[in-house]
């Protein structure tokens, strides 16, 4: 029998072999990405539960949700748009005060869970994910201190997105509310200066 001729191909076949070998394990790795970006997401949910409902403290300024008093009690912040990079936590306090003026030192005084969200495609579904994310109580929140407040913001000419859970010292008929315009943020929530 002559292996010649098998001889002559061996270098032709070792080289397919490894190529082959190449390939799957490039494909291993490439779904092993796909597999490890999905899992990546971060944890959203906030349990308001493990915060607890907390009265307003004392101070010279209070925030108020349709004029009942309110302890700020979480605050998420993202940039709405697909290429945006996210915000860090450091400059949260300018973009409150570009939201809101006072509502930095409100901020400072009631000491809320902040978190920065990754970059949202729409208001929309930034505003649903946030419902879903931090849930309130019973009914929407109706009947229970808390309450959550979701809308957009504009700083210049980038636009972020921003939720807000708040609690009163009692239970309340305010629930779960939606922003559709910026103008509405004023009516829906207020900062008083104590007399």
């Amino acid at each position: 029998m002559n292996f010649e001729p098998l001889a002559d191909m061996l270098p032709q076949l070792a080289f397919a072999l490894a190529m082959l070998v190449i390939v799957i394990i490039a494909l291993n790795i490439w779904r092993g990405r796909r597999v490890n970006r999905g899992s990546q997401q971060p944890d959203l949910t906030i349990d308001l539960v493990q915060l607890g409902v907390a009265a307003p403290p004392a101070g010279p300024s209070r925030l108020e949700v349709y004029g009942t008093p309110v302890r700020l009690r979480v605050i998420v912040i993202a940039p709405a748009g697909r290429h945006q990079s996210s915000v860090h936590p450091e400059d949260v306090p300018i973009l409150l005060n570009q939201f809101m003026p006072g509502l930095l030192e409100i901020f400072q005084s009631h000491q809320p869970l902040c978190r920065c969200w990754p970059a949202q495609l729409s208001s929309q579904g930034f505003a649903q994910s946030f419902l879903n994310h931090v849930s309130l109580p019973g009914n929407r929140g109706k009947g229970t201190p808390w309450t959550s407040i979701v809308g957009k913001f504009h700083v210049g000419e980038q636009i972020f997105l921003i939720g807000i859970v708040c609690c009163s010292e009692t239970s309340n008929s305010l629930s779960q509310f939606i922003v559709e315009h910026e103008g509405q943020w004023f009516d829906t929530l207020r900062i008083r200066q104590e007399q």
